[in-house]
């Protein structure tokens, strides 16, 4: 699925904003991911692909799990891949506030879904109702997470826990988690910057994760 858009190489642009335009084709998504970039409107609606200057990711040897956090994740039942249309739409509700995930966004996610290079995490309460969840873009070992949301307290730091868990059993696994935010740097998050990113961005393309077993999503 070849992009007919070549997107620039980020480095020495100094700027968390690479290009403008394109389109959401998964040819072109894909080929922004590994190029260390992902797409997100502008404010005044174009298409634009990033890649923050200060780059974050979440180290798999640095979760930190709360003893809280930890009696959650038994308070739970977890599935992977179940409802991913459920997970980005929760994740994409108006009433959240800094919502980014606008329509187009979301058929282009789907879409990579059906392909199998975009998976989610559901977390379940016990009446079966979804309670958290996440999805993110997986390339080789790369799993680049794009949104969380929770109906229930701790319900996505316990979809997160489940991700670095699976994670720890691929090869060159990277967990980039683009911005770092308050909640994320609690959970072990760090900034490493645009740079340090894209030298080890290679590595994690090259590896794998348990979420394909067949490596075809490289």
């Amino acid at each position: 699925m070849p992009s007919k858009f070549e997107l620039p190489d980020p480095r020495g642009i100094e700027d968390d904003v690479i290009a403008v335009g394109g389109d959401l084709e998964p040819g072109t998504i894909l080929q922004a991911y590994r190029k260390g970039m992902f797409p997100m409107d502008l404010p005044d609606g174009r298409l634009a692909w990033w890649s923050p200057i200060d780059r974050a990711i979440l180290p798999l040897d640095n979760l930190r799990i709360t003893r809280s956090l930890r009696q959650s994740t038994r308070r739970f039942t977890l599935s992977v891949d179940a409802d991913f249309e459920a997970v980005i739409d929760s994740c994409a509700n108006p009433e959240r506030p800094n919502g980014w995930i606008t329509e187009e966004l979301r058929e282009a996610y789907l879409r990579l879904h059906e392909l199998g290079w975009a998976h989610s995490i559901e977390v379940w309460d016990s009446e079966g109702e979804l309670a958290g969840g996440l999805y993110g873009v997986t390339v080789g070992g790369l799993f680049a997470g794009e949104s969380m949301f929770y109906e229930v307290s701790d319900a996505s730091k316990v979809a997160l826990v489940h991700l670095v868990v699976m994670l720890s059993d691929g090869s060159n696994c990277l967990l980039d988690v683009q911005w770092l935010t308050p909640h994320l740097q609690r959970m072990g998050a760090v900034v490493i910057g645009r740079e340090e990113y894209l030298r080890r961005l290679p590595a994690a393309l090259a590896g794998s994760t348990p979420f394909d077993p067949s490596g075809r999503n490289r």
